[in-house]
């Protein structure tokens, strides 16, 4: 024994030598590979960024197609209306046609320009019933506040609701849909007080 066993053993010089060895190794590898993470993270953030940018392009065009989509479809539905309304101002010239048919000759009896004037206006109802214009039934039908509108109100021992009794202008709906209520006086249950 060596110096009353104080000093280590050489087998656990060598160990520790072993050991020593094998931690530079382990540091040279890890030196090594920690260069490896930097250039693989390197990578994925230019591979991010450039994903970020293929998407960043794709919104832009998708925002531009929609934008041009956006103007076509008001320009298409701009046109449509346009055309609607061309075909209705050829419907109606027919109309002012024969208004001025019906007023233009010389020497018309009132009947006959009463006559133009009731062909004329069946024209009209018919243009109106072709586009889906129908006129709102008032007189003796129950008073409606949808499509009704009181002129004029008078009290009667006959009436047992609120009824058009007499038409002052005409009502017309468009498609179900109140153009114009009809202008009605209506008449009303007579109040007992």
């Amino acid at each position: 024994m060596r110096g009353a066993g104080l000093e280590p053993a050489p087998c656990w010089d060598l160990g520790v030598k072993v050991m020593a060895e094998q931690d530079k190794k382990d540091s040279v590898q890890d030196e090594g590979t920690a260069h490896a993470p930097e250039a693989s993270l390197e990578q994925k953030l230019h591979e991010a960024e450039a994903k970020t940018v293929e998407n960043w392009n794709l919104f832009l065009r998708a925002r531009a197609d929609f934008e041009n989509y956006r103007k076509t479809m008001l320009r298409d539905r701009d046109a449509s209306i346009r055309r609607g309304k061309r075909d209705l101002f050829l419907k109606l010239l027919d109309i002012r046609d024969n208004f001025d048919r019906a007023l233009g000759g010389q020497n018309q009896s009132v009947e006959a320009l009463r006559s133009g004037i009731e062909i004329v206006a069946r024209q009209v109802d018919n243009l109106l019933k072709a586009e889906g214009v129908e006129p709102v039934e008032s007189a003796g039908r129950p008073f409606d506040p949808a499509v009704h509108e009181a002129i004029a109100t008078w009290e009667s021992p006959e009436f047992t609701e609120d009824v058009c009794t007499d038409e002052i202008q005409k009502g017309y709906q468009y498609q179900g849909e109140v153009l114009r209520a009809a202008r009605v006086r209506v008449g009303r249950p007579k109040s007992t007080e």
